[in-house]
C-alpha cells in the first residue's frame, strides 16, 4: 500500500537525499499510521465492550496512543523539513528527534495507566465473555500491526529515520501484545480460567518496554551519540582515496537531524608538496563527501615530514612505546625539534572516550615512557579524545 501511495503522492520518490522527498515519505507513513491505528482502536474498543475484557480494552487504548504518536511524528516531519533560517542555519532536523521523544513520553504514560488498570482487574476480577467477533478483530489487528512494522522498517531504513524505525519496533511489540490478549481469551475459553488481568499486565509491560526503547533511540542523537562505524568507514575510504592525503585524524561528525550532517577532520599531506595542488585535492574530497554522503565537510590540512629516515625511525620507535601502553588509539602530527641537550618529540595522542584515566594521567604516562625508553628524547604531547567508535 505504501509503495502504491508513494507513486501518487511523492515526486522523485527514489531521490531520498532530497529533504522534500524524505519529508513526504515521513508524512505519508505517519498519516497512514494514524488511519490504521484509529481503525484498530475502534474495532478493539468495541470488542472490549462486548467481551468485558480489560486486556482488550488496554490494547485498544494502546492503539489510540499509537495514533497520537503517529500524529506527533507527522507534525515532527513537517517541522523538521522546514528550510534553514537565520536563527537556525543548520535547519530544523532535530525536531524529528524531539517529536520521537514526545511519542515515547505518550507511550510511557499510557503504559503506566494500563498497568494500574490491569492490576486492579487482578485484585477484583470480573467475568469475561469470549466470542468469535472479538477473536476475529484481534487476529486482524495482529496482521495489520505486522504490516505496519514491515513498512515502517522498510521506509525507515530507506530514509535513515530513527523515528520510523522506533515506530516499526513499537508496531511489532503491539502485535506481540495483542497475541498475548488473544491467548488469554483462548485459555479462558478452553480451561475456564480468567487470566485477563494478568494478560493486561503483560500488554502494559510490552507498551512500557516499547516506550523506553523509543526514548532511548530518540534521546541518544539529541545528546550527541557517536557516528555509525559504517559511516566512519565510508568517510575514511573517500578521504584516503586521494594519493595526496597520507593520513587523517580528528574526525568529528555533527548531527543536526536526519540528512543534515556536518563533518570536520584533519588530513595529513606531504609538507614538501605544492600548496595549491594539495588544497585542490582537499577541495575535491570535500565535494565528494557532499555528493556521496549528503553532508557538508570542512577539512584542515596538516603538513607532515615524509621520507626522512631519521624522523621515520624515531616515529616507529615511538609507535612501539605507545602500543605497549595500551590506552592510546593512535598518534598524529608527529614532528621532531632537535636541541643542544635533547630532542623534543611533538605529537598528539588519541584515547578512547570513556577511558577511566584522565587525559593528564595518560599524558604523564607517555612522557615517562618516552624518557625511559628513548634517552635524550622528551615528549611534548597533547592528548585528544576520539569522537568516533
Amino acid at each position: 500500500m505504501v509503495s502504491l501511495l508513494s507513486r501518487f503522492f511523492i515526486k522523485n520518490r527514489d531521490d531520498i537525499t532530497n529533504p522534500a522527498v524524505r519529508k513526504a515519505y515521513g508524512s505519508l507513513c505517519s498519516a497512514l499510521g494514524i488511519t490504521l491505528n484509529v481503525l484498530l482502536f475502534a474495532g478493539k474498543y468495541a470488542a472490549g465492550l462486548i467481551s468485558g475484557s480489560i486486556a482488550i480494552t488496554a490494547d485498544a487504548f494502546n492503539n489510540l496512543s499509537d495514533a497520537g504518536s503517529s500524529a506527533i511524528s507527522l507534525i515532527g516531519f513537517r517541522l523538521a523539513g522546514k528550510k534553514p533560517d537565520p536563527d537556525h542555519p543548520f535547519g530544523h532536523g532535530r525536531l524529528e528527534y524531539i517529536s520521537g521523544l514526545c511519542v515515547a513520553a505518550l507511550i510511557l504514560v499510557m503504559g503506566v495507566e494500563l498497568l494500574i488498570s490491569s492490576v486492579e482487574k487482578i485484585i477484583s476480577p470480573e467475568p469475561v465473555e469470549n466470542g468469535l467477533l472479538p477473536a476475529i478483530i484481534l487476529i486482524v489487528s495482529i496482521g495489520v500491526k505486522v504490516y505496519m512494522s514491515l513498512y515502517n522498517r522498510a521506509i525507515g531504513k530507506k530514509i535513515s529515520s530513527s523515528a520510523m524505525l522506533a515506530t516499526a519496533t513499537d508496531s511489532l511489540s503491539d502485535s506481540i501484545a495483542t497475541a498475548v490478549v488473544l491467548l488469554s481469551m483462548l485459555v479462558s475459553y478452553l480451561f475456564s480460567v480468567n487470566i485477563d488481568g494478568y494478560a493486561g499486565v503483560l500488554v502494559a509491560l510490552f507498551i512500557l518496554f516499547a516506550g523506553v526503547g523509543v526514548a532511548r533511540d530518540t534521546l541518544s542523537p539529541l545528546l550527541g551519540q557517536a557516528p555509525d562505524p559504517e559511516l566512519v568507514r565510508k568517510i575514511e575510504d573517500i578521504v584516503m582515496a586521494r594519493d595526496e592525503i597520507i593520513g587523517m585524524h580528528d574526525l568529528v561528525v555533527h548531527d543536526y537531524g536526519p540528512g543534515r550532517l556536518m563533518i570536520s577532520l584533519h588530513a595529513e599531506v606531504d609538507g614538501r608538496g605544492d600548496i595549491f595542488e594539495l588544497h585542490d585535492a582537499v577541495d575535491v574530497v570535500e565535494r565528494t563527501l557532499a555528493q556521496e554522503l549528503g553532508c557538508e565537510a570542512t577539512i584542515h590540512m596538516d603538513p607532515v615530514v615524509c621520507d626522512d629516515e631519521r624522523v621515520d625511525a624515531e616515529h616507529r620507535r615511538l609507535l612501539e612505546i605507545i602500543a605497549d601502553l595500551g590506552d592510546v588509539l593512535s598518534i598524529h602530527d608527529f614532528r621532531m625539534v632537535p636541541g643542544p641537550s635533547h630532542t623534543n618529540l611533538v605529537f598528539d595522542a588519541v584515547i578512547p572516550s570513556g577511558l577511566s584515566k584522565t587525559t593528564e594521567e595518560v599524558r604523564k604516562e607517555i612522557c615517562q615512557a618516552v624518557e625511559e625508553k628513548m634517552p635524550g628524547r622528551f615528549a611534548v604531547v597533547t592528548v585528544d579524545t576520539s569522537y568516533v567508535k
